[in-house]
């Protein structure tokens, strides 16, 4: 699949490649789209190593935190209730220095403050989920004030108040995919079909990753235990400090040029990494065939999310990755996605070390001589997002942030996108058996 923000150009050689890149640029065509200090080389940190949310020390809780909740049950403009109750978990812990004041077990209820349906293909149908009390196991209901800020991964948009904004009909690529796709003749009729109509109303399932920022205080009264240790083990550092003394720093295309920098490492077997990745949530992409391509161009089409298209081929150490893994949401625009390689290099108790470059999809990229997904410019957000995700599934022993000799800290894509990063990698390591 030639469509990769790390690789570059997309060269449609058959006619459903050929559909896949006009739709993009009607996508482009409905949408407008859109540093840190370098790590010191040669340390293993235990700093900062955590991917929970962290706040400074005691147990009050700022306006302004940000909080990462996932849905418990669906939501919709279509069908659910105005003032229905709503319920949600955390899935990044917060600490203090004194220890993790919201654990992962934590729930937060609420209720649909406001559910507009769209009524006229000029009308945007809107939502917002009001949360207002947060229970942590084993103490009292808290009362909290705070509102949505992003949903993950979606099309629709989150206005100041909190309120999710959803999509006119006019700016979906289905509803002028025949004037672009005009030349594609029967191909182009025959997507169309099968997408069928624009769906605009905000249909949010279980599982869905939102973002909700305190707008008051909190004040809690307890720590506890991390859900994952925060030192990795004394011959798991060594391993990793050996490997990054001479390990590449960015992984690369077939021919040589830079691609993703290399920003997780993970320790585990394959087996271990595919069940982790699956608890969370993550899909592993479709190879590229006529049949994966057909439905990644139909899931342009629609501006629905295809969590299997298949990515590029990037390489490293002379081999093409052996592991990739993917998670999509409602929109074919925004992805989380990484690759991962077997590094030269096993812990002293012979567990494997996995090499990875984690980049996050954030909308679609057109400018001349290049059509591509446009990427997260803060690297660092994405790898901490994925270390995040596998914590809260459960597969997670010890995970710390690790630096190298020279580290990186700013770059661009193979298309010319900006990135920076502070220069650390996380260190993943998983559960034995898991």
């Amino acid at each position: 699949m030639p469509f990769d923000a790390s690789t570059g150009l997309l060269h449609p050689s058959r006619k459903l490649e050929a559909l896949l890149a006009a739709v993009l640029w009607c996508v482009a065509a409905g949408k407008e789209f859109a540093g840190k200090q370098p790590a010191q080389p040669g340390i293993v940190h235990a700093a900062a190593s955590s991917s929970a949310a962290t706040v400074p020390a005691g147990a009050t809780l700022a306006a302004g935190t940000l909080l990462f909740i996932r849905l418990d049950a669906a939501v919709s403009t279509g069908t659910s209730h105005f003032h229905a109750p709503i319920t949600a978990h955390v899935v990044r812990e917060v600490a203090s220095a004194d220890g993790v004041v919201i654990p992962l077990a934590t729930t937060l209820s609420g209720n649909i403050s406001k559910l507009i349906p769209s009524s006229s293909p000029t009308d945007r149908a809107r939502l917002q989920l009001r949360f207002d009390q947060l229970q942590i196991p084993g103490q009292p209901a808290i009362a909290i004030t705070g509102h949505v800020t992003e949903i993950e991964n979606a099309k629709e948009t989150v206005l100041e108040d909190g309120t999710v904004q959803g999509v006119l009909a006019s700016e979906l690529p289905v509803s002028f995919i025949d004037s672009a796709l005009g030349k594609l003749g029967n191909l182009g009729e025959d997507a169309q079909k099968k997408v069928g109509s624009p769906k605009t109303s905000i249909d949010f399932p279980a599982g869905t990753d939102i973002h909700l920022v305190l707008d008051k205080p909190l004040v809690l009264s307890q720590t506890f235990p991390p859900a994952a240790a925060g030192v990795l083990p004394p011959d798991v550092q060594k391993a990793i400090s050996r490997l990054l003394a001479n390990a590449p720093q960015r992984c690369s295309g077939k021919t040589g040029k830079p691609g993703d920098p290399l920003n997780l490492i993970f320790v585990g077997s394959q087996a271990e990494i595919l069940h982790a990745f699956a608890q969370a949530g993550w899909a592993i992409p479709a190879q590229s065939s006529e049949s994966s391509i057909s439905m990644t161009a139909r899931a342009a089409i629609g501006d629905v999310g295809y969590g299997q298209t298949p990515i590029s081929d990037l390489y490293l150490y002379g081999k093409k990755e052996q592991m990739a893994f993917e998670k999509m949401f409602n929109t074919f625009a925004k992805r989380h996605h990484l690759r991962l390689w077997l590094a030269p290099v096993k812990t002293a108790g012979g567990r494997d070390i996995w090499l990875s470059s984690s980049t996050h999809d954030i909308g679609i990229d057109i400018h001349p001589g290049v059509v591509s997904h446009a990427t997260e410019s803060d690297i660092d957000l994405e790898r901490d997002k994925v270390g995040a995700d596998l914590i809260a599934a459960g597969d997670v022993a010890a995970e710390q942030l690790v630096t190298r000799p020279n580290p990186l800290s700013q770059g661009t894509t193979a298309t010319g996108g900006a990135w920076h990063t502070d220069g650390f990698l996380r260190a993943v390591v998983l559960k034995h058996g898991s």
